[in-house]
């Protein structure tokens, strides 16, 4: 589990860009963790764990690109106490107690999963903690592929109405109608990591409000 290895060539694969912009570091509101740029819109997060939204954002199309280099440098477990490898979207991040998640997971159990994190009434870490969330069951249940140390991956989330759907490396993994709580507010589109090294492009429809502040909405 602590491997860096190269691993194998990075296979192909059809992303699907049309329409979106790539997210520059200095884009980012980092409310945990930390982001380096890398140059042209690649970045590293290399941490236990890192959230992050897109500075004025207000999309419902998001994409992140990466290729998995490893375990962090440090690990973090998470607030449940599981230790897990993995790297995602969020949307409609209100704040860090409500909005929606769509991850991938390296390890211990690989694949895609969405949920919900909603806790009315909180916004801070300290008043709702691992509370509130709810994993979402797929109307078409697909098995992504399992990340490889190496490999580049695509995973795009797309929000229609109450819809979601996400695709990884260009295939359905996951469809279907999100909950009702997942509208009762709404915010930036962001990225998640846990425990991984890895390198990632984030994309949104148009370009980032460059002079917009951080902070959740």
């Amino acid at each position: 589990m602590g491997c860096r290895a190269t691993g194998p060539a990075p296979r192909p694969i059809v992303a699907q860009t049309s329409s979106l912009e790539r997210v520059a570091a200095a884009d980012l509101c980092v409310t945990s963790g930390k982001v380096s740029a890398r140059g042209a819109g690649v970045m590293n997060v290399d941490t236990g764990g890192m959230r992050a939204v897109v500075r004025g954002d207000a999309s419902r199309v998001a994409e992140i690109a990466f290729t998995y280099r490893g375990p962090s440098g440090a690990t973090r477990p998470l607030a449940s106490g599981e230790l897990r490898r993995q790297i995602g979207l969020k949307l409609r991040a209100h704040d860090t107690c409500n909005l929606v998640y769509v991850m991938w997971r390296v390890e211990p159990s690989p694949g895609v999963v969405v949920s919900i994190k909603s806790n009315p009434g909180r916004s801070s870490h300290a008043e709702c903690g691992a509370g509130g969330y709810e994993n979402l069951r797929s109307d078409v249940p697909r098995v992504a592929p399992s990340i490889v140390v190496g490999e580049r991956h695509v995973l795009r989330a797309e929000l229609v109405g109450r819809s979601l759907r996400v695709l990884a490396d260009g295939e359905v993994a996951w469809e279907g109608r999100l909950p009702r709580a997942a509208f009762a507010v709404d915010g930036p589109a962001g990225v998640r990591s846990d425990n991984g090294n890895f390198d990632f492009e984030l994309r949104v429809p148009g370009e980032p409000k460059h002079d917009a502040p951080c902070g959740w909405r």
